[in-house]
């Protein structure tokens, strides 16, 4: 519930502060006159957050603080709690583990609010930019069953196969990338600089140049001429999309072609499915239904067109469907994540069936990446070949030509 902060005055004529918990500004009125309290000033809470989480004049932005940091600060916090540390006395220790971090700016407050007797999830609801509606629900449904220790060794896991997994891509793929930028640098350097050195030796020889020469230096002067109209374009062509994915419409669009893209396609679908396996697993083992696990599960899809076939089932289950039957009639998820829900349904271990999906797609998402790569790096040596083999074969027929006519 949002946290509202008031002005009011007091029997003694002064100003006081104060924070109510309300499920709206009008609703947080209506409590407050109901309690006879004279209110000069009321606003949301969250407006004031930065200048909350600040240090003197200094003020923290959740952008600083990545989710990997999030996850050893739940670990440890777990590790206090198994340890047989209470809730407060841990949250302490955790806030000066935490010391100068971003997240201490987080934790401290968050401590604070539990030690006044407010819930750790609705303390940690309090920062929707650090913890996310998922992780809040997680919180609330270990505090009511008595395991939060398990749930936050749970969320800290689920973050920290997340990141391993993110990290494996990116490495894999930084090699390719940077074969690529190297490759298309160098080109760009033989166009703009080199070839006008030479184009111009060959215009003075007043002779016939070869085809191969011709649409070189052709191209050359058409970088040269239109170098600034090449280089906007190119920014327009990068930036545009990332503006249009913003949007509602092209969101949705993106996420369709990211399905369908050749090569890549069926990875993204494989990391978008093993990551809500793995949520929804963790969300059941809480305790949590089923038509709740999922609304909370498809927000860490990804990607909005599986996101919309997970409503769909969460409708159908909420009207008696079966969670394997459901997905299946989507055509997103694959058969093997449909067979192995439908057996731990009938064997009331779906939670297990899930984890067995999540970690089969996760191992699948690393031999797919391996195999990537595998493939894109002989290719884009390939290419780069045949761009260099055009260029040196355009220099030198012209030279061949002249040694044959000295001869």
């Amino acid at each position: 519930m949002p946290l509202f902060k008031y002005i009011e005055l007091n029997s003694a004529g002064r100003k006081k502060r104060g924070t109510i918990d309300a499920a709206s500004i009008a609703e947080a009125r209506r409590t407050l006159r109901a309690a006879k309290v004279h209110l000069l000033e009321i606003n949301s809470a969250q407006k004031d957050i930065h200048r909350q989480l600040g240090a003197g004049t200094r003020t923290i932005s959740f952008r600083r603080i990545k989710q990997r940091d999030v996850s050893v600060a739940t670990r440890q916090l777990a590790t206090l709690l198994h340890a047989g540390i209470p809730l407060v006395p841990a949250l302490s220790a955790l806030v000066e583990q935490l010391s100068a971090q971003p997240l201490e700016k987080v934790f401290a407050p968050i401590r604070d609010r539990v030690n006044e007797g407010i819930p750790l999830a609705k303390a940690m609801a309090e920062y929707p930019g650090v913890f996310s509606e998922v992780f809040v629900s997680m919180i609330r449904a270990g505090e009511a069953t008595g395991t939060l220790e398990n749930v936050l060794l749970r969320l800290a896991e689920i973050a920290e196969r997340r990141t391993n997994l993110t990290n494996k891509v990116k490495a894999a793929m930084a090699y390719p990338a940077f074969m690529a930028i190297v490759g298309l640098s160098v080109i760009a350097f033989i166009f703009t600089y080199v070839i006008p050195s030479i184009t111009k030796l060959f215009l003075e020889m007043n002779r016939q140049l070869p085809w191969p020469t011709v649409m070189l230096m052709r191209i050359s002067n058409f970088i040269q001429d239109y170098f600034w109209l090449l280089i906007i374009m190119l920014i327009v062509i990068i930036i545009a999309p990332i503006f249009w994915s913003k949007t509602t419409k092209g969101r949705r669009a993106w996420d369709r072609i990211k399905l369908k893209l050749p090569l890549f396609g069926n990875l993204n679908r494989k990391i978008a499915i093993s990551r809500f396996s793995r949520t929804l697993a963790v969300l059941l083992a809480s305790g949590l239904s089923i038509v709740e696990t999922l609304d909370l599960s498809r927000q860490v899809v990804g990607n909005t067109v599986i996101s919309d076939v997970v409503e769909e089932a969460k409708n159908a289950i909420s009207h008696g469907a079966g969670i394997a039957e459901s997905f299946r009639r989507s055509g997103v998820f694959p058969p093997i994540v449909i067979h192995m829900i439908s057996a731990g349904e009938k064997s009331g271990g779906i939670e297990e069936g899930l984890t067995n999906v999540a970690d089969a797609f996760d191992n699948d998402v690393e031999v797919t990446v391996k195999a990537l790569t595998s493939l894109l790096e002989p290719v884009m040596i390939v290419l780069l070949g045949i761009v260099v083999g055009f260029i040196v074969l355009a220099i030198l027929m012209p030279i061949f030509d002249i040694n044959r006519a000295i001869v």
